[in-house]
C-alpha cells in the first residue's frame, strides 16, 4: 500500500510540471521575508483548496515566491490533489498556438480538471487582447471549481494595469481576489545574497 501511494505522488509530482522541487519543510522562514509561518502551514493542510480559494504572493524578484508557491503545490501533489504548475508567459504563449491549430478548448479543458493551478511569474509584460481573454476564461472556468495560486513581482494592485481594459481586469480580479489569501513577502534577493557570498 506505502508503494502504491508513493507511486501516486511521484505521478502526480510529474504530471504537475513543477520548474524545479521545493517543499514546505525546507521553506526559510526568515523574518525579513514577512512570511508568516502558521498562515504557510494551515495553507500546507491544503483546506484551501477543498473551499475553491485562491493564494496571491506577491514580493520583488529572488526573494522565493515561485519556491514558496512550488513547496504549495507539492504538498497538494502528496495530498492527493491534481496540480498544474505553468509559467505564465509560457502558458500564454502556447494557448496562442493551440488556438491557431484548433486545440484551444481541449487545453482549456486539461486546466479545468486540475484543482489547482500555479501561474508563476503573473505580470512581467502587459497582456495584449488575445491574453487578456485567455486569462479571463481561464479565471471563469475555475471560479468556485477549482483553486489558484498566483505569484508575481508586482503587487495586486498593479495587476489592473497589468491586465488592461477596466471591465475584464474587474471581471478577473473580482474572481480571483475573493476568497483569496495574500502573501506579501518582503526582503532582499535571495540570489543578490548568494552572489555577495561568492565574492
Amino acid at each position: 500500500m506505502d508503494e502504491r501511494h508513493n507511486r501516486r505522488i511521484e505521478r502526480s509530482i510529474k504530471n504537475a510540471r513543477f520548474h524545479y522541487k521545493s517543499s514546505i519543510e525546507s521553506i526559510n522562514f526568515d523574518t525579513a521575508h514577512n512570511l508568516d509561518r502558521n498562515m504557510v502551514l494551515r495553507l500546507a493542510e491544503c483546506e484551501f483548496m477543498e473551499k475553491n480559494e485562491n493564494i496571491l504572493i506577491t514580493v520583488s524578484t529572488g526573494v522565493g515566491k515561485s519556491y514558496l508557491g512550488t513547496a504549495l503545490g507539492y504538498q497538494a501533489c502528496i495530498e492527493g490533489f491534481k496540480v498544474n504548475y505553468f509559467n505564465t508567459s509560457k502558458l500564454f504563449a502556447k494557448l496562442k498556438i493551440v488556438k491557431a491549430d484548433g486545440f484551444y478548448l481541449r487545453e482549456l479543458a486539461k486546466i479545468q480538471r486540475q484543482d489547482v493551478i500555479i501561474l508563476d511569474d503573473f505580470g512581467l509584460q502587459a497582456l495584449d487582447s488575445t491574453n487578456r481573454i485567455t486569462l479571463l476564461e481561464i479565471i471563469e472556468d475555475r471560479h468556485n471549481n477549482g483553486s489558484i495560486i498566483v505569484t508575481s513581482q508586482i503587487p495586486v494592485q498593479g495587476w489592473y494595469e497589468i491586465i488592461g481594459e477596466k471591465t475584464i481586469a474587474d471581471a478577473i480580479l473580482d474572481r480571483l481576489i475573493h476568497q483569496a489569501h495574500r502573501l506579501e513577502l518582503k526582503g532582499e534577493s535571495m540570489r543578490k545574497k548568494r552572489g555577495a557570498i561568492k565574492e
